[in-house]
C-alpha cells in the first residue's frame, strides 16, 4: 500500500455515504491506514450523522489505541462534519 506522504482530506460525505454510517468507518479507518507518520488525514463526514467522535472514536481507538490524536475540527458549512486524524 502506498501511504499519503502529505496531509489530505477523505471525502466521506456524499453518495452511499450519506446513508451508510458502516461505509463511513470502513473507509474512514482505511484513510487512516493510508496515512503516513507525521502527517495527518481529514475525515469529512455527512451532516446527518452527526458529530463523527461519537461514532468513529471507538472504532479508531480499538485500530490505533493512543497511536494516533483525534481532533474534532468542526462543522463544514456545507453541513458536514471535519475529523482530524493526526500520525
Amino acid at each position: 500500500m502506498i501511504k499519503q506522504t502529505k496531509s489530505w482530506s477523505a471525502s466521506l460525505e456524499h453518495g452511499d455515504y450519506a446513508t451508510d454510517r458502516a461505509l463511513v468507518i470502513r473507509h474512514g479507518l482505511e484513510a487512516i491506514e493510508e496515512t503516513a507518520e507525521g502527517t495527518h488525514v481529514n475525515l469529512v463526514t455527512p451532516a446527518g450523522f452527526g458529530n463523527p467522535l461519537k461514532y468513529l472514536m471507538s472504532p479508531i481507538r480499538q485500530l490505533y489505541g493512543n497511536a494516533v490524536d483525534i481532533e474534532f475540527i468542526d462543522q463544514c458549512g456545507c453541513g458536514g462534519y471535519v475529523l482530524r486524524i493526526h500520525m
